[in-house]
């Protein structure tokens, strides 16, 4: 697996993004959350989400670094928001932007302007970065 590219900066977010085309073509084929959370073997839990990290592949329509996994940190919202099979779920554009010390990432470009009624896949997060992964390994 190649190397984890962290998103500290605009510039690095601009990068990534710019770099993964936007999100264009691309549709979200798997999540997973790691709460940080567990049950010992004498069954006693540790409840605190120490965690809180999600892990998001996309796919892209191109021969050029196809799959893209990201990693939240610090999640703080996930509103995940999945379409039936009667619709496509193909993304077409995506918002990634800072503000007020969070990452936030909308499965559209209208959810940076329209976030208070946007009704899509959306994120917040304290941190973020990402890698290209070879689904052949």
């Amino acid at each position: 697996m190649s190397v984890w590219n962290e998103i500290i900066t605009n510039k690095d977010l601009t990068y990534f993004v710019e770099l993964y085309d936007g999100f264009h073509d691309c549709c979200l084929k798997e999540l997973r959350y790691i709460s940080g959370a567990f049950v010992n073997k004498d069954l006693s839990m540790n409840p605190i989400n120490t965690q809180r990290k999600l892990l998001i592949l996309f796919q892209r329509q191109s021969e050029d670094n196809p799959v893209v996994e990201l990693e939240f940190s610090c999640l703080e919202s996930l509103n995940l928001k999945p379409v039936n099979e009667a619709y496509t779920c193909e993304i077409l554009d995506a918002s990634m932007f800072f503000e007020n010390g969070k990452i936030y990432w909308g499965d559209s470009d209208l959810f940076e302007t329209q976030r208070e009624q946007y009704e899509g896949t959306w994120l917040c997060a304290g941190k973020a970065r990402w890698r290209f992964v070879d689904e052949s390994e």
